[in-house]
């Protein structure tokens, strides 16, 4: 009677710590990759903010400070700035669209997730390639 309550036990679960040789092979998934980039992104716009206000202020003060802003974005290391700016609200603001249907359970699976990670990062970056287009004066 006794072995009729006896349980067996599986094998418990032994967890390592990832070794630096393991870490560089280790592979991410697209979405975990996505979800690394959306706080990078995040993290950008956040400690930007300071910069983002400059540009915005002398954008809106006067007319002298129009022009002010006008020379200042004319640089080409600014208007590098500004792109990386463009990409990082138009990809934080597409995988916070991502993250809004995943927390209504829409793509949670393994496909749907992979294929709206894939989406993520194509629609951003086509929106940042055009903007980026017109940033630069292509059009």
């Amino acid at each position: 009677m006794a072995d009729a309550h006896h349980e067996v036990k599986s094998p418990k679960r032994v967890y390592r710590n990832i070794g630096l040789a393991q870490l560089i092979k280790y592979q991410l998934p697209w979405p975990g990759r996505i979800s690394i980039l959306h706080r990078v992104s995040g993290a950008i716009l956040f400690l930007m903010l300071p910069f983002i206000l400059y540009l915005f202020d002398q954008s809106l003060t006067s007319e002298l400070s129009y022009r002010k802003f006008q020379v200042l974005t004319d640089s080409f290391f600014v208007k590098l700035i500004c792109l990386g700016l463009i990409w990082g609200f138009l990809h934080h603001f597409c995988a916070g669209i991502r993250y809004l249907l995943l927390d209504l359970e829409i793509g949670v699976e393994k496909a749907g997730a992979f294929r709206s990670a894939m989406i993520v990062l194509m629609v951003s970056l086509a929106l940042t390639a055009i903007l980026g287009a017109k940033l630069f004066g292509l059009f």
